[in-house]
């Protein structure tokens, strides 16, 4: 229920904050009796679609924590709180970014995240089934997964490529919906019910494909990370790390899981069969496994 409130509320608050911005723009309608208006279409587009996203990676530590009830260690309580800020300092060092934030979250899921929109203020969060389940080399190689994202850039590089399908999307749906409406049932004056209709479908439709490329470059960076996992904390540990995973995956696909809007942003996620396999935020762990022992 709180995962719920915390969405809608979040959600509410970037649609106040982007209506205030397309009319600080001066972004007029972009339907008259008239038909399109391309120009103001696309800024009406660009302005929900990349404003969306990035609104979202601006205030997705603040959101991250809140929804899984990530405790943050400003000063450490025990051996194990050391170690994880002591091995989080280490590896930022390395990678050439600021400390992040370090984080705990109590859930049974074998998991780890990290988020936030600057690679020098971003945040590394662990969950109490990791620490629980894991060796300390284990979970070196999930931390340096996870500094190697934040290295990477990877939160900024998905939410801008989420923001561009998404102008796309919105944008094309509504010259479909309008020409639909104009060439196939000659609507004369205004819009008639078929553009909103037509609208609607060509937005579905293209979303889910849209999805199927965000969905692609999600999983190319999950290599990109384990490598760079590896480089930080060594390859056998990253392995070591990735074969543990395996072996609670299927706890994690029945028991509780990161959020939907942060799956990207774990060490691993949901398995799919078939073309559920195109929505995939993360690659098959055997894949991942067989990418590090091939590696040069």
């Amino acid at each position: 229920m709180k995962r719920i409130f915390l969405f809608l509320i979040t959600n509410m608050a970037i649609m106040l904050v982007l209506s205030i911005t397309m009319s600080l723009l001066g972004v007029g309608p972009y339907l008259s009796e008239a038909g399109l208006n391309y120009q103001s279409l696309l800024m009406f587009t660009a302005v929900m679609g990349m404003g969306g996203s990035l609104i979202s990676l601006a205030i997705s530590k603040w959101t991250a924590k809140r929804m899984v009830g990530a405790e943050v260690i400003n000063a450490p309580a025990n051996q194990e709180q050391k170690w994880l800020l002591d091995t989080v300092r280490k590896q930022a060092e390395a990678a050439g970014i600021g400390m992040p934030e370090v984080a705990i979250y109590h859930s049974p899921d074998v998991n780890a995240f990290a988020t936030g929109m600057n690679k020098n203020n971003a945040l590394v969060a662990v969950s109490t089934g990791l620490l629980s389940s894991m060796s300390r080399d284990e979970a070196e190689a999930v931390l340096a997964h996870e500094v190697s994202h934040i290295a990477n850039g990877d939160m900024v590089t998905l939410a801008l490529i989420q923001g561009v399908v998404n102008t796309f999307v919105m944008f094309l749906s509504r010259v479909i919906g309008h020409t639909v409406d104009k060439v196939v049932f000659k609507t004369e004056r205004g819009q008639g019910p078929a553009f909103y209709i037509t609208m609607i479908v060509a937005e579905l439709l293209l979303g889910i494909l849209a999805s199927i490329v965000v969905m692609w470059f999600s999983r190319q960076r999950e290599f990109r990370a384990d490598l760079g996992g590896a480089n930080l904390a060594g390859r056998k540990k990253m392995i070591a790390a990735l074969e543990k995973l395996k072996l609670g995956q299927a706890r994690m696909q029945e028991g509780a899981q990161l959020p939907e809007k942060m799956a990207a942003f774990g060490i691993s996620g949901a398995q799919k069969m078939g073309l559920k396999r195109l929505f995939m935020t993360h690659p098959p762990l055997d894949e991942r496994i067989a990418a590090l022992r091939q590696a040069t």
